[in-house]
């Protein structure tokens, strides 16, 4: 047997050798045993088969970060109004302590809501392309989410991961680990960032314990959205020859490492990287949309954010059709700012709102034409809510105890609602769910039981739901 150690040009010792091969002469002998040849290593983003049939084929996660109110966007409210300007711990009762421990009076919505489509669903005027029947019918409301943390930070956490402490890999990195990828000229997980990273930073989107083979790669909304896409060597061929001399030098390092899972990604890396040479400026080439389509998107708007969002939304659609697993989009930045109007209400949530509703309508639109929102499964909402009474005099805090998103698309029921806040949009009191939930939810309309998607890490089987989650069955 020959063995070196690409580490050191030192010979082995004997006893370095059988330090550094101690652990294979059991497969030796078991191969032996069983008659078989080593197996290659196994292409970790290779399309897998799931455990039942899905529904779904790829997820769109609108996240929108900061904590939309509920009581101002889906979730009417009108005791709020009756009550508007009282002491909200004589009218409401006692309060768990907020994030800024800053309480006011109850504050009612300044934005009036009607009952839309034929779901009857409750929408305020913040959104009146969501609003339009064609667009909310198609979509179910879950009013009874709940989030275990009330900061920033933890809660992103934990509704990106399952956990509320930073390294866990995020959902769509656990997406990609349970079902691969349809493309391999992409990342089968794309974060389009519109130019706010979310309070965790990139932590959010990273593969923690997973091959970093999973990870998220985030694209921003321009015309080059990923850095050093274009090739710099002066010709393709030269670019060839430094990419077979770095292929074989990896090949060499990962015999020397006993095929590192961790050597192993990192090549299929380098690779997808030189994949997406071609693949990202063609994603990114709009020349074949038409201008109806742009404009329905929002890419003419005056408001700067409703174009970038517009764009991300385009971008997100023309991921699916390339077979990307998993799509994220971030909230724009600049000319407003997270939904997290701890102040001036009224103002940040209109710019919030401005930036989203109408791409978001083309969105679940073109989807539905193009036949794709029936295997795109479509997730809004933020890491959780906020109170129904004010800080200070026209904000609101952070409300982890009952707040909404919504579903669309892939194997959701249309025009549902599910779950129940108190009168005053405080607390989840009907169908309570948790983030666990909406993670199992989301695996299962793509084929896979949350409690058999695990990964063996630190001595134990992990999973997205950790050791908790159930389907919100209401709307499957």
């Amino acid at each position: 047997m020959h063995c070196r150690n690409f580490l050191s040009n030192a010979h082995l010792t004997r006893r370095s050798m059988l330090q550094t091969c101690a652990m294979g002469f059991g497969g030796v002998a078991l191969q032996a045993i069983a008659g078989e040849k080593p197996s290659s290593p196994v292409d970790p983003l290779a399309p897998k088969p799931c455990h039942f049939a899905p529904r779904a084929k790829n997820v769109i996660f609108l996240y929108m970060d900061g904590g939309p109110s509920q009581v101002d966007t889906f979730d009417y409210k009108p005791a709020l109004e009756k009550y508007n300007g009282q002491d909200p711990r004589k009218v409401i009762g006692k309060l768990a302590p907020t994030q800024f421990d800053s309480i006011g009076k109850v504050l009612k919505s300044p934005w009036a809501f009607k009952q839309r489509g034929q779901s009857g669903a409750w929408v305020s005027d913040l959104f009146p392309y969501l609003a339009e029947e064609d667009v909310i019918d198609e979509i179910s409301m879950v009013k009874s989410m709940t989030s275990n943390f009330s900061e920033h930070t933890s809660a992103n956490y934990f509704l990106h991961t399952g956990n509320g402490f930073q390294g866990r890999p995020s959902m769509g990195a656990w997406f990609g680990y349970g079902l691969g990828t349809e493309n391999r000229n992409l990342p089968g997980f794309v974060v389009l960032n519109g130019g706010l990273i979310p309070p965790g930073g990139l932590d959010c989107f990273g593969s923690g314990f997973l091959p970093a083979t999973y990870q998220g790669s985030v694209f921003l909304p321009r015309p080059e959205p990923v850095a050093n896409i274009n090739r710099r060597e002066p010709s393709e061929d030269l670019q060839k020859s430094k990419l077979d001399l770095l292929r074989n030098l990896d090949k060499n390092a990962l015999a020397d490492l006993h095929g590192d899972p961790q050597v192993e990604a990192a090549i299929r890396n380098y690779e997808t990287a030189y994949l997406m040479q071609s693949a990202v400026p063609e994603l990114m080439d709009l020349k074949g949309e038409s201008e109806a389509t742009k404009k329905a998107y929002g890419m003419d708007a005056s408001f700067k954010n409703t174009r970038t969002f517009g764009l991300q939304c385009l971008t997100a659609r023309r991921l699916v059709e390339r077979g990307v697993r998993f799509i994220e989009l971030t909230c724009p930045g600049g000319n407003g700012d997270r939904w997290d109007q701890h102040n001036k209400l009224q103002d940040g949530h209109t710019k919030n709102c401005k930036s989203v509703d109408q791409p978001i309508a083309a969105l679940i639109r073109d989807l539905r034409e193009r036949d794709l929102l029936k295997t795109t499964l479509v997730v809004w909402g933020g890491e959780f809510g906020r109170t129904p009474f004010a800080q200070g005099s026209n904000g609101r805090d952070h409300n982890p105890f009952g707040f909404t998103m919504w579903f669309a698309g892939g194997g959701i029921k249309k025009g549902v609602s599910v779950g129940s806040t108190d009168e005053f949009g405080y607390k989840a009191v009907e169908n309570r769910y948790e983030i666990h939930d909406l993670h199992a939810t989301m695996l299962h309309l793509l084929g896979i039981d949350h409690t058999k998607s695990t990964f063996r890490f630190s001595g134990r089987d992990m999973r997205l739901t950790d050791v908790h989650g159930h389907l919100i069955k209401e709307i499957l």
